[in-house]
């Protein structure tokens, strides 16, 4: 039970993370439109990049866990 709910919670945060990284790319850079060679992370932007990993990993253990009991 707490499993469960613990997941739903961790997947709508894991949603408005990844909702909230703004990619400024468009369709066009899907074609190969966009000519950025690399750009690091900073900031704000490197936060949600961490975070997101974080709480894939935590869904990923949580539902294996959920499975399992």
């Amino acid at each position: 039970m707490i499993l469960d709910i613990l997941q739903i919670v961790i997947a709508i945060l894991l949603i408005i993370i990844v909702l909230l990284q703004n990619q400024g790319a468009g369709v066009g850079a899907t074609f190969g439109g966009e000519s950025n060679i690399y750009k690091t992370k900073r900031g704000v932007e490197k936060t949600l990049f961490t975070s997101t990993i974080i709480l894939a990993i935590t869904f990923l253990v949580i539902s294996i866990a959920n499975s399992i009991f």
